[in-house]
């Protein structure tokens, strides 16, 4: 394995947009892979719910993507930028109103029954346009999946649907889960939801919470020879600062999503055995946000939100909170992304002297203690630099009179209380552009979201005119209209700040150089592993 440099540029180069080149080189060997062996990974949280097409975020496919597969996944060399996985291909209509997916034939569910188009109905009309965080977006149109034979799916719309938009989310909406296991009593219920049964790779094995998640090779995958490994154990080691003495002490082989703080990679690159790796997160880039609680009064003024922006010094947070592996956000599509990004938006430089100036503005004056009203904060527990920023954002509000409180919560519990009780003024989030704005991005500000959607918009805000806007460019087809409607999606955002979007960053992985083909796809902490082997 080769070391790969680090840098700001190389952690950010790339987007999803990306996925569609055939230049990208992939991290691999010339070496016979090896069957066997068990591979122990570090895990930070423990997620509540295993099934990724309920909850399509990286901290359930981290695990799940191993177990429950897709119709697709992303590619650095393969056609659109995308591999198949349970669909061997796909085409759309051309008046958009319909998507044909033949499927793989020979594929049985961990449990030996076969997978067929039924399964995939099921998925798409059952779970990901009702329950899904992202798909009940993307799929809204979808009104029926024909199933002409075990091995062929039609999709539906009632509306055209940009087949470039359904592409694009075929790795992170697409998975499908059986239909004979869940199609009695409620899908949000179903004990599978927490001991997945998929045709990947990997078969859950156990749980024992607090300590580890273990997977087990599933002997009849469909692919030829795969997988090699025996075993995957994730080690729930909640402070990350426990990775780096892990992988020193061999105790893990791999610590993905800069499990290793930023500040120890210079010194565990030099660390005989221990590769750094910045390559296999160009399809995720993160973007930190505070999301905001429209309910609250003070927060329902322009004035106030904008005062908050001008609060945040980003090139600080960038350079003390990021150490430099990160680039200051304009809006809510990151600047790697050249198809959908523009610079044409409002933006608000760090000034704290404009900020209390608009404060005083809005009629919220300083009281005898220099405290204009009190915030409940809640950063999200998922990332050092979430949790990091949170310190700093409460600092930066009491420069201008708020009083930030911090509230600290697990995984769950955090989620929970943004986004089915919405109990918080202020949250730190760390929400994944996934190379499309319908797929992740537009839900974050759009009303109407149900509440306990996870990574959705639970703020109660609501613009009809940006509501308009989205809808309409979900349904465009032509890809330049589609891109000019998405530009002007961020000119809206920017201005009225529903959110404030603060940095955009990519992710870290450290690994024992006897662990064989890492980072061969631009989502490969998220996929499915099935080639990765161990060099003895």
């Amino acid at each position: 394995m080769s070391e790969v440099t680090i840098s700001r540029r190389s952690v950010l180069a790339g987007s999803a947009l990306l996925l569609a080149s055939t230049a990208l080189p992939t991290i691999g060997w010339a070496q016979t892979p090896k069957k066997g062996g068990r591979l122990v990974v570090a895990a930070d949280s423990e997620p509540r719910n295993l099934n990724p097409a309920i909850v399509a975020s990286n901290g359930v496919f981290f695990i799940s993507s191993k177990i429950v597969e897709p119709l697709a996944e992303a590619s650095f060399e393969g056609k659109d930028g995308l591999d198949p996985r349970l669909a061997t291909s796909w085409e759309g209509a051309a008046d958009g109103l319909s998507v044909t997916f033949t499927l793989r034939e020979g594929v049985k569910w961990h449990d030996g029954k076969p997978f067929t188009s039924a399964d995939v109905a099921f998925s798409a009309l059952q779970i990901w346009k009702p329950l899904q965080n992202l798909g009940r977006t993307v799929f809204k149109d979808l009104e029926a999946v024909h199933t002409p034979d075990e091995l062929t799916a039609v999709f539906k719309f009632t509306r055209p649907t940009p087949f470039q938009l359904v592409r694009n989310a075929l790795p992170a909406l697409t998975s499908v889960v059986p239909k004979h296991i869940y199609e009695t009593g409620k899908v949000e219920e179903n004990p599978a939801n927490n001991a997945p049964v998929g045709t990947g790779p990997f078969k859950f094995a156990e749980h024992k919470p607090g300590e580890y998640y273990r997977l087990e090779r599933n002997g009849n995958y469909w692919g030829k020879d795969q997988p090699y490994l025996d075993e995957i154990i994730y080690q729930v080691l909640p402070d990350r600062t426990s990775a780096a003495s892990a992988l020193e002490a061999e105790e893990i082989q791999l610590a993905a999503f800069s499990a290793v703080p930023l500040a120890d990679l210079d010194r565990i690159s030099k660390v005989p055995g221990l590769k750094v790796i910045t390559k296999g997160y160009e399809a995720l880039t993160y973007q930190l946000v505070v999301e905001i609680n429209h309910r609250r009064k003070e927060l329902a003024d322009l004035k106030v939100r904008r005062a908050i922006a001008r609060a945040i010094d980003k090139d600080f947070v960038v350079k003390t909170v990021f150490l430099g592996y990160a680039a200051t956000a304009t809006g809510p599509v990151p600047k790697n992304d050249p198809q959908f990004y523009t610079a044409d938006v409002p933006t608000y430089a760090f000034d704290v002297a404009k900020a209390n100036a608009l404060l005083d503005e809005a009629g919220y004056s300083r009281g005898d203690d220099g405290k204009r009203f009190s915030l409940k904060l809640l950063p999200a527990p998922y990332f050092n630099e979430t949790k990091q920023f949170g310190d700093y954002l409460r600092q930066a509000l009491a420069a201008i009179g708020i009083d930030a409180q911090l509230v600290n919560n697990d995984s769950a519990a955090h989620i929970k209380a943004v986004y089915t009780d919405h109990a918080f003024d202020l949250a730190v989030g760390p929400p994944v552009f996934r190379g499309d704005p319908a797929i992740s991005t537009t839900i974050l500000v759009q009303s109407g979201i149900p509440d306990g959607v996870p990574f959705s918009n639970q703020g109660g805000y609501k613009n009809d005119e940006l509501d308009a806007l989205i809808v309409k460019a979900s349904e465009t087809l032509d890809p330049a209209a589609r891109t000019e409607l998405y530009r002007e999606f961020q000119r809206q955002v920017a201005t009225d700040l529903p959110l404030i979007n603060v940095a955009e960053w990519s992710f870290i992985s450290v690994v024992r150089d006897t662990v064989r083909n890492v980072a061969n796809n631009p989502r490969w902490a998220v996929s499915n592993w099935a080639d990765t082997w161990l060099e003895t």
